[in-house]
């Protein structure tokens, strides 16, 4: 037994919802999206449980060097690109795919000619701005960007073109088709690869990785799933199971305190919380250093022993204060979950005012990983 925090992830559930994902876009390749420590999960044990994946996807150099010195050996996409000639240097050296996504990476992968045995050796994906407003080039030079990046010799001839969708998480917004129909203007019949769909686009927007009048290429079509991999909703209004996703991670710990305050008595730090009756108040081993947030108001619900029971008072550092008054048996020692199983961490996140994504990420470092399958239990330290 154990009185740290634990985020217990559900291998299974992951590999569950990767075929899912891959069944709602039959056809297609896919780019499992797996950075900031693959949501929250464990970089390098997920990128693992992930072989069938045609690409792994991070958000930098330093996350795929990563990977490369776990041993994993699939294609890897950094999709912020390179910031400066080491990083371009690091990624020739152990095969990363750069997007290129800004003017200053022309001059970079120019300077990169001379570099060991480099020539045609780098994929690139060039991103459009089709309406994210984030990174990427106009819609109008994306002929004459191609044009560029064909005459870089560190470059393969296999350049793929990709752009983000800003609202698919709505089913109901114009934004997505208008985003398809300004990225395949922009490409025109382009002879190569594209990819469109995040999350909630292989959901909810086929369009998005469906060859059409709005969208034309010769190439394959690869979707990049990230959050919907570890079970968590990406459309607004959905949850996890009405779209047939598997939660995958429950955050977790014990009682380490229980006992009885008088009515009237003030609990926790600014004495927020009053107990309006006689009141059985258990502590959990659990707090905002752990990442569970600390602006999550009395009220809250938590789990003990499978029942809902309600956060009272403020989130400290390493403890929270839990009503147990209406639990029939509680005891030291008894497991509370923050989120998942039973308590869907949308709820959660809707609590916060946040999304799923942040919870997620924000599992600390000092916090235990216990992977499952199978009813084996593998348990590590925290990922750094």
């Amino acid at each position: 037994m154990t009185e740290t925090a634990v985020a217990v992830v559900d291998a299974a559930a992951i590999k569950k919802n990767f075929r899912r994902l891959k069944r709602a876009a039959a056809g297609c390749r896919v780019m499992a999206v797996i950075k900031a420590n693959a949501y929250g999960h464990g970089q390098e044990y997920i990128a693992r449980l992930l072989p069938d994946a045609d690409a792994l996807a991070v958000a930098r150099v330093s996350e795929g060097l990563r990977l490369r010195a776990a041993g994993i050996t699939q294609p890897i996409v950094v999709l912020e690109g390179c910031s400066d000639a080491d990083e371009v240097s690091a990624s020739i050296k152990h095969n990363l795919e750069i997007v290129i996504h800004d003017a200053a990476h022309f001059e970079l992968l120019g300077s990169a000619s001379g570099m060991e045995s480099s020539a045609g050796v780098l994929r690139g994906w060039l991103k459009i701005d089709s309406g994210m407003g984030r990174l990427g080039f106009e819609p109008e030079d994306a002929v004459e960007c191609l044009r560029r990046l064909a005459t870089l010799p560190v470059l393969r001839d296999d350049i793929g073109v990709m752009t983000h969708l800003a609202c698919a998480d709505d089913p109901d917004s114009p934004v997505t088709m208008e985003q398809v129909r300004r990225f395949g203007g922009a490409i025109g019949r382009f002879a190569g690869d594209v990819s469109v769909a995040n999350s909630a686009g292989v959901l909810l927007w086929p369009q998005t990785f469906e060859r059409s009048l709005d969208l034309d290429y010769t190439g394959s079509n690869w979707v990049r799933p990230g959050l919907a991999l570890f079970g968590a909703s990406p459309v607004r209004g959905k949850s996890a199971r009405d779209l047939d996703l598997t939660p995958a991670m429950r955050f977790e710990s014990r009682l380490i305190s229980v006992k009885t305050v008088k009515r009237g008595t003030r609990v926790g730090y600014g004495g927020t919380w009053r107990a309006e009756r006689d009141t059985v108040v258990g502590v959990a081993a659990v707090g905002y250093g752990d990442g569970y947030p600390r602006h999550l108001k009395s009220g809250t619900p938590v789990l003990v022993n499978g029942r809902r029971v309600a956060l009272v008072g403020t989130v400290s550092m390493d403890m929270i204060n839990l009503d147990l008054t209406d639990v029939p048996v509680a005891a030291v020692g008894d497991p509370v979950v923050l989120w998942g199983g039973h308590l869907p961490i949308e709820e959660i996140a809707t609590r916060a005012e946040t999304i799923p994504y942040e919870l997620m990420c924000g599992i600390a470092e000092r916090v235990e990983y216990r992977y499952v399958e199978d009813d084996a239990q593998t348990t590590l330290a925290a990922i750094d």
